[in-house]
């Protein structure tokens, strides 16, 4: 089944423009998900919008938006109303401006899209925006209302067509200064960052996305499977995991159980016992100079 279309409308770069549409770029579609049921009846539960104060059911006829300017008191704010806001953008993404890629943060990044053409008029502006953006090796700005929100979106290519992240404004972000704040800044000695490298360098790799597993829910589907077959499910004791006393103590078990893990490892790649032959080593030749 083709993807179903998020947003249609233009993309305009100066007097370039073209008709475009927008796919969400990612999906929780196929995760597991649960139904509130009602046990005595096997039915599904049905929510209700009520009035906090009687209690009473309320028809969607008299639901109104409203934003609240002091304690208990509203203005109601129309469709319409909200229809006059950012008219241009609900329709048009206009590209502002281009900016390097790298000085985009990443807590910034909201959502992707994929972007494509929409129908065969204004496919050759489209690949002329997409290779020109590619060319200038630049990311482009422009607006988008979503969800009757507007949202900033920056576009780059991606294989023949373009992705689309919308981004948070900056007081969307926590500043972590407080957050940071009770962090020491403490001076690591070499012996223990070297084992810490070791460690690191022992569990290196390349990013894989389809190696990724979701525990979660393969345990999920075992639930249920288990679960169909009448079979009983007995919970599993959680263990904390105990407190670092010796931290290079900590390390240096880390460094031999990452170790162990190593079946056919490449013979250029040195074992945890030589690894810490080594450090020692380094450590005697660095407290001799010193």
């Amino acid at each position: 089944m083709a993807p179903r279309a998020y947003w249609k409308g233009y993309l305009r770069l100066s007097l370039v423009q073209c008709p475009i549409v927008l796919y969400p770029a990612a999906t929780e579609r196929e995760k597991i998900g649960f139904h509130l049921i009602n046990k005595r009846t096997d039915h599904r539960i049905r929510y209700l919008k009520v009035d906090a104060e009687t209690g009473e059911a309320v028809n969607d006829d008299d639901v109104i938006k409203a934003y609240e300017i002091s304690k208990g008191k509203y203005i109601e704010i129309t469709n319409e109303e909200l229809e006059a806001v950012a008219l241009k953008s609900r329709h048009t993404i206009e590209i502002d401006e281009f900016v390097p890629k790298k000085e985009i943060d990443d807590l910034y990044h909201l959502r992707p899209y994929y972007i494509a053409p929409d129908g065969d008029v204004g496919k050759d502006a489209f690949v002329v925006i997409r290779d020109v953006i590619a060319r200038m090796d630049r990311v482009a700005l422009g607006r988008v209302v979503l969800t009757s929100r507007e949202h900033v979106i920056a576009l780059e290519p991606r294989d023949m067509g373009l992705v689309g992240m919308l981004l948070r404004y900056p007081y969307e972000l926590v500043d972590a200064k407080e957050i940071f704040a009770d962090v020491p800044d403490i001076k690591i000695p070499n012996d223990m960052f070297a084992l810490a490298e070791h460690i690191v360098k022992m569990k290196s790799g390349h990013f894989h996305p389809e190696q990724f597993e979701d525990h979660y829910e393969n345990a999920l589907k075992e639930l249920i499977r288990k679960k169909q077959k009448g079979e009983r499910i007995e919970p599993q004791r959680r263990t904390r995991p105990t407190n670092v006393i010796n931290l290079m103590d900590a390390l240096r078990r880390s460094m031999e159980t990452e170790g162990g893990r190593q079946r056919g490892r490449p013979a250029s790649q040195p074992t945890a016992s030589k690894l810490r032959r080594s450090t020692k080593r380094s450590n005697t030749r660095k407290s001799r100079a010193g």
